[in-house]
């Protein structure tokens, strides 16, 4: 039998590739163009990158898992999801600030972004990595669970 493992894992970390695209491409738009606090844009940017990542990880990096009810499948990978963003929210609260003031203090004042948007950024780039490894586990280890 042909070992899978590295295969499903490369497209995992594409699908997780592309729901970050969509993360920050979502978060800030809320803020810029919606005008969102950081938090609220960052609770709306995940949702929307949440479910990019389900219906690629169910079609694409997981089609044997098609076979298990959708709705079943949904309900778990939304518990993890809702568990990351738990994790998620705090964490980013907790660096946006400091990291803010650290770009302010090392960033010269002609650089194209701004602070705050760096801080913004900065911070949700770690939140994501952080949460990144809560949801691949859970999810394999339940949501797919029993995919080959």
């Amino acid at each position: 039998m042909k070992n899978t493992k590295p295969k499903r894992f490369l497209k995992f970390a594409l699908v997780g590739l592309s729901g970050t695209v969509v993360d920050f491409a979502i978060f800030n738009l809320c803020i810029n163009l919606f005008h969102f606090e950081s938090i609220e844009a960052s609770v709306c940017s995940f949702s929307i990158a949440v479910i990019n990542n389900f219906i690629w990880n169910r079609n694409w990096t997981y089609p044997e898992s098609k076979s298990i009810p959708i709705s079943q499948q949904l309900v778990k990978f939304s518990i993890i999801s809702v568990i990351g963003l738990i994790i998620r929210t705090p964490l980013f609260a907790y660096l946006e600030n400091p990291i803010i003031t650290l770009a302010e203090q090392s960033l010269s004042s002609d650089f194209p972004l701004s602070p705050v948007t760096i801080g913004h950024n900065v911070s949700l780039a770690i939140a994501i990595i952080v949460v990144l490894f809560w949801n691949y586990f859970a999810n394999r280890f339940w949501t797919y669970k029993g995919i080959k």
